[in-house]
């Protein structure tokens, strides 16, 4: 395999990881000082999400309902949202 086909295939497997990984919810909360909740459909519990984390929005643009993709990660409260994007 030439070095460019292997760098083709390798981003291919990391795109097909990442979208095992992703998931949807919806904007549930936000707050003032920049940070907010999702819920998730069949969960009980919100995950948290930072403006930081966010993809392509800003957080004065995402409004509470909105329906947004997410990858979940451990964070040190527990799991929360991370590449925060609209669905």
């Amino acid at each position: 395999m030439l070095p460019g086909q292997f760098r083709a295939k390798r981003a291919i497997l990391q795109d097909t990881e990442r979208s095992k990984n992703t998931m949807q919810g919806t904007v549930k909360t936000k707050t003032d000082r920049g940070f907010g909740f999702i819920s998730r459909d069949g969960e009980t519990k919100d995950l948290f999400f930072h403006s930081k984390d966010l993809v392509g929005v800003t957080f004065d643009e995402l409004q509470v309902g909105e329906v947004v993709s997410f990858e979940v990660v451990d964070g040190p409260k527990g799991p929360s949202a991370k590449n925060v994007k609209r669905a």
